[in-house]
């Protein structure tokens, strides 16, 4: 039933093709999720050939994103899940977390140029919440190896906290960018900015734990939004 013999505790994940159906390997990962607000408000009240438009556009450029100057072995997997994107990386440095940061900065920054394209074409406006979380994980290698079918399976708490703080962003008074504890810990110590702490609000939440949210942009790419958009 189970042929798994052994785990291996690494300082960062190998390649996918190093995974086996036997083994499995245990190291710090860094997850983020980019969850849509009230989507289904939007699909039922909107135009489906619009709203259709609306969604690819939306996680395409999500996705690219998320992709874009990665190394090859660092981005795990990346995926939609229902009207959530995300993504996974093996994250042994603390400056691989601040490359996540600065995805969900960049994100959170295309979503103000995407609803100025929407305001344009009198479509609604949508929002996302941004989870970021990080934590040492176990990755194994799960389907039927005769079937061809198989994906890693992420087990622990970074995947699945960084999914339940992308529920919190813009939502409640809660600002669009969550990260957990223990990625803002990490994140905040090679930040280059001096006063970048200023730009987060600590919470601790029975529920959710300690985590910290922000409304961080990226000014050069927010300030030619601010200008039309033009070159």
């Amino acid at each position: 039933m189970d042929n798994t013999d052994k785990v291996n505790e690494v300082d960062k994940f190998p390649r996918d093709e190093d995974f086996t159906y036997t083994n499995g390997y245990k190291a710090w990962a860094g997850a983020i999720f980019v969850d849509l607000r009230d989507s289904t408000t939007l699909f039922t009240d909107s135009n489906d050939v619009e709203i259709s438009k609306v969604i690819r556009g939306f996680t395409s450029e999500i996705i690219e994103i998320l992709r874009n100057n990665t190394d090859g072995n660092d981005l795990k997997e990346i995926g939609i899940r229902g009207d959530c994107v995300f993504a996974v990386y093996s994250t042994p440095k603390k400056m691989d977390l601040y490359e996540i940061a600065n995805r969900a900065f960049y994100i959170n920054t295309y979503m103000k140029m995407l609803n100025k394209l929407l305001e344009e074409r009198n479509l609604p406006k949508i929002k996302a919440g941004i989870g970021l979380a990080t934590q040492v994980t176990l990755a194994v290698k799960a389907g039927r190896k005769s079937s061809g079918i198989n994906n890693l399976v992420w087990i622990g708490e970074a995947i699945a906290k960084a999914s339940k703080l992308s529920d919190l962003g813009n939502k409640d008074d809660k600002k669009p960018i969550v990260m957990s504890s223990t990625f803002y810990n990490n994140y905040i110590d090679v930040q280059p900015v001096d006063n970048a702490k200023q730009w987060w609000t600590y919470v601790n939440d029975d529920t959710y734990g300690a985590y910290y949210h922000g409304n961080v942009t990226k000014t050069e790419f927010n300030n030619w939004i601010e200008h039309g958009m033009k070159d």
